[in-house]
């Protein structure tokens, strides 16, 4: 894992905590023993006392959308019910194609098929694709999301 600063927190929609990491990905940073013993996020003076002490960033592993890349079409929104069935099977972009998985609501698992790396993705974490990378998603329940397709440095197809 990479390990990135904390640099701030905020509460999620459940009352969680989440730490925003220098690298912009965010963690959640919860107390729930025994499973998970971080009772400094349960005060504020814990948790300035943990800015800027290091996290594993479960992001950092994702790849990197080019600076220069320009998006020339995106997907119809998708939901549970009504994701293509080639997205829920290994599948890829063509040569030279970057992709953006965004989700709107819920969760989405996004796997790499070769490094069997995956993410769950949401509102607050984007999953990026690289040209020809064999990846699939699967939605963890009630889910809403897009995918968008780019070219880098042109917004031709």
């Amino acid at each position: 894992m990479t390990q990135r600063a904390m640099v701030d927190f905020r509460q999620d929609e459940m009352g969680d905590w989440v730490a925003r990491l220098a690298c912009g990905h965010s963690q959640h940073v919860r107390h729930r023993p025994p499973f998970e013993e971080r009772a400094w996020v349960t005060t504020t003076e814990g948790r300035s006392a943990k800015l800027g002490q290091s996290l594993d960033c479960l992001f950092c592993n994702m790849p990197a959308l080019p600076a220069d890349a320009i998006e020339y079409k995106r997907t119809r929104l998708f939901d549970e019910t009504s994701i293509p069935a080639g997205l829920l099977r290994a599948h890829s972009t063509a040569k030279g194609v970057w992709g953006q998985i965004v989700v709107e609501e819920g969760k989405l698992l996004y796997a790499l098929e070769e490094t069997g790396e995956s993410w769950v993705l949401s509102p607050a974490a984007l999953g990026i694709i690289e040209p020809e990378q064999r990846h699939h998603v699967k939605p963890m329940g009630a889910v809403r999301f897009f995918v968008k397709f780019m070219n880098v440095g042109s917004a031709e197809a």
